[in-house]
């Protein structure tokens, strides 16, 4: 399978502190790739590295045959990006808002409307779009936010702990939207300390902490390997292992 997106030796350094120490792994055509581990193990640094928002020290990332240092502009034009902290216009109607950011990516009025009506879909608010943003909870931003960014069917959506602050129905829904739109053609990579959830979700994960990947391989392989009944204990073992 072809990759859509290859990271390699990927280093990220603030001063002294090495927060990536070189990390390497591949996203194919309509997967959903987790990246997993706790708070500070680097996941975040990666995503934004990949989304454009921060220059690697080292290493070599490429999307649909582009590199990221000479052509960043081919990876905004078909990434999408929905960081854990993300928010949205505090005053504008959520329906508005959906609007306005697809005239980013839209070329004619046709395209804006397209786009619109499956982020409406996707957000699933219903009438709740023709109020204010600043009236929605946590978890109804968090929904129109994943309309944004899975609207304009993005060859790769980045989703920074997507289910954040959503109860466990509506992170239920989230999920199997995710996965209806990677049967689409989309590819996924993610990143959660919720392991269990990224079980769930993804095709394949790597296990990410203190900069480095400590292991990869699907759900299935990595429990085999480590003998553990979930993603949890697989971590918790190859941290050990890695000591």
């Amino acid at each position: 399978m072809t990759p859509v997106l290859e990271v390699e030796g990927l280093k990220k350094n603030y001063g002294q502190l090495q927060a990536l120490k070189g990390i390497s792994f591949k996203v194919d055509q309509g997967e959903i790739f987790g990246l997993i581990g706790p708070n500070g193990a680097g996941k975040t640094t990666t995503l934004r590295i990949i989304a454009t928002l921060l220059t690697p020290s080292a290493g070599r990332v490429t999307f649909l045959g582009f590199d990221l240092k000479k052509n960043p502009e081919k990876f905004r034009e078909k990434i999408s990006y929905l960081p854990e902290e993300a928010g949205a216009y505090r005053n504008m109607r959520g329906q508005d808002y959906l609007e306005f950011m697809a005239k980013f990516y839209a070329s004619n009025q046709e395209e804006i409307k397209e786009y619109v009506s499956r982020g409406q879909q996707i957000s699933d608010l219903g009438v709740r779009l023709k109020d204010k943003v600043g009236t929605y909870s946590k978890g109804m931003t968090r929904k129109l936010l994943l309309g944004r960014a899975l609207m304009t069917k993005p060859a790769l959506a980045i989703l920074d702990e997507p289910t954040s602050g959503l109860d466990v129905i509506n992170s239920l829904e989230v999920r199997e939207t995710i996965k209806s739109f990677v049967k689409q053609g989309i590819s996924v990579l993610l990143s959660s300390h919720n392991m269990l959830e990224v079980e769930f979700l993804s095709d394949r994960v790597a296990l990410i902490d203190r900069g480095q990947i400590l292991d990869a391989g699907t759900p299935q392989e990595l429990k085999e390997k480590y003998q553990a009944p979930n993603l949890e204990i697989v971590f918790k073992s190859s941290v050990r292992s890695s000591l």
